[in-house]
């Protein structure tokens, strides 16, 4: 009887996408110091999602760190029928972020920051805007809050 190898690495039941790397620097008496932050977007596509920022030594620090972070910060996104029941807005520093339903087979309609959020979130069908600021931290977030205020539609949640 052949015995399961178990590998060290577990694996997470949440998938995650980086959205932002850089290359932040600490001036010190002797010089720079140079650390990298990370921001990600973790989610399990079927309504949990959340962003995770973080830095570290090396970039594989601060990724692992950043995605812990995130799934400490996980919401529960009110689905319908592979969209959301209706349109939101939400706004943090000066990014806004608007989100409005689809109809099925539209797709994901949105750039960047949005899109790997609305993804992570597991929603398949979704038009949205980007309005101020570019900054995808910001962005993220924003899109977070947003997804947070929609209802759903009498009471049938999926």
């Amino acid at each position: 009887m052949a015995r399961k190898r178990f590998s060290r690495k577990e694996r997470s039941e949440f998938e995650q996408k980086l959205l932002e790397l850089a290359r932040v620097t600490r001036v010190v008496k002797g010089g720079r110091r140079f650390r990298f932050r990370a921001v990600v977007a973790a989610g399990n596509r079927n309504g949990k999602v959340g962003i995770g920022v973080s830095k570290g030594v090396d970039v594989s620090e601060a990724v692992r760190k950043a995605f812990n972070s995130a799934r400490r910060n996980m919401i529960q996104v009110k689905r319908y029928n592979n969209t959301i029941a209706c349109k939101a807005e939400a706004k943090v520093g000066s990014a806004k972020v608007l989100i409005k339903p689809a109809k099925p087979g539209r797709g994901i309609v949105a750039g960047g920051a949005v899109r790997a959020v609305v993804e992570m979130a597991g929603i398949r069908d979704i038009v949205s805007k980007s309005l101020g600021s570019a900054n995808k931290l910001s962005v993220a977030r924003a899109t977070v809050k947003a997804l947070e205020q929609v209802k759903v539609l009498s009471g049938r949640e999926k």
